[in-house]
């Protein structure tokens, strides 16, 4: 899809990584946003190099040059993934009804950004649906013959969404205990596994042991029994798995620099329901769930034999 303009405002999410803020800010340039907002995470302190890459990183500002409204949020000293992204994201939808969310390391096709303008207008009131992603995690799987599908993961590389949602945004999960998702957690997910892992990792966010925002999105779309859309094919890539990357340092994963493709004309979903086998194949590449499967399985069958030889 060439010469294609995005409608929506786009929010690019910055930090210290020059090169791939130039590769992403070259997809943005080529789709011109009539707004474009710039949000920045402040250099840490215990890293003296960073601050001069945060710097280069910023310059990407001196590079728009079509007309464009740009607005920036450009923080002097170090938030954190959790505070900084997350309170960007709220800075974003306090001006805008909905938008475009793009991190430094995510590069999309320029189908992507038709694709989100596309279901941002599509389900803009209906809330049922609560998150538009652009990435495709099934190994370009085709699910059903439409152009996107329905599930219930938050994909976060690449991505869309309404000022409704992002109201019931809490970085604390506040409103949610560990004796209530507890009993509930079974209700969300058919498999025990997968029940298990997100458990322990509500837990850690509670005790503030994982510094990001985007579990705590997804917890919410959860517990509000919200629908994702995804593509049928991928339209971005991460090309952030690295050593120096926070929580994706390894550029063997799966999951790291998948391919992309362009969309093509746009055929709907007959029906608005969500694919459960499509968040358990994600689930069970990234929890190794068919693993821990077979060895809890094993286990009980060893200790029922070792019950009836006594």
């Amino acid at each position: 899809m060439d010469n294609y303009t995005v409608k929506s405002p786009v929010l690019f999410l910055i930090f210290n990584r020059p090169d791939t803020t130039a590769q992403v800010f070259n997809k943005i340039r080529e789709v011109k946003p009539s707004i474009l907002y710039l949000a920045a995470d402040g250099a840490r302190a215990n890293l003296p190099d960073e601050e001069l890459r945060c710097k280069q990183a910023r310059k990407i500002i001196n590079q728009i040059d079509w007309e464009c409204e740009v607005k920036t949020l450009f923080r002097t000293e170090n938030q954190g993934c959790r505070l900084a992204v997350s309170s960007a994201i709220t800075w974003f939808f306090e001006q805008e009804e909905e938008g475009i969310i793009l991190e430094d390391d995510c590069l999309p096709s320029t189908s992507f950004f038709h694709f989100c303008d596309e279901m941002l207008k599509r389900y803009r009131y209906d809330t049922r649906v609560r998150h538009i992603s652009g990435t495709n995690l099934q190994s370009q799987q085709q699910w059903a013959e439409a152009s996107y599908y329905f599930h219930e993961s938050t994909i976060i590389w690449g991505w869309a969404s309404w000022r409704r949602v992002w109201k019931d945004y809490d970085s604390e999960l506040t409103r949610y205990t560990l004796p209530e998702v507890e009993s509930r957690i079974n209700k969300i997910f058919d498999d025990q596994f997968s029940a298990q892992q997100w458990l322990e990792i509500f837990k850690a966010l509670k005790q503030k042991q994982i510094d990001t925002w985007d579990y705590q999105l997804a917890f919410l779309n959860y517990f509000n029994h919200g629908l994702s859309i995804s593509p049928n094919r991928n339209l971005v890539s991460n090309i952030g798995f690295r050593p120096d990357a926070t929580h994706t340092p390894d550029p063997n994963n799966q999951f790291a620099n998948l391919k992309t493709s362009e969309l093509g004309q746009l055929i709907h979903p007959k029906y608005i329901l969500p694919e459960k086998q499509i968040d358990y194949n994600i689930f069970a590449k990234e929890f190794k769930l068919e693993e821990r499967s077979k060895k809890h399985y094993s286990i009980r069958r060893r200790f029922k034999r070792w019950i009836k030889g006594k």
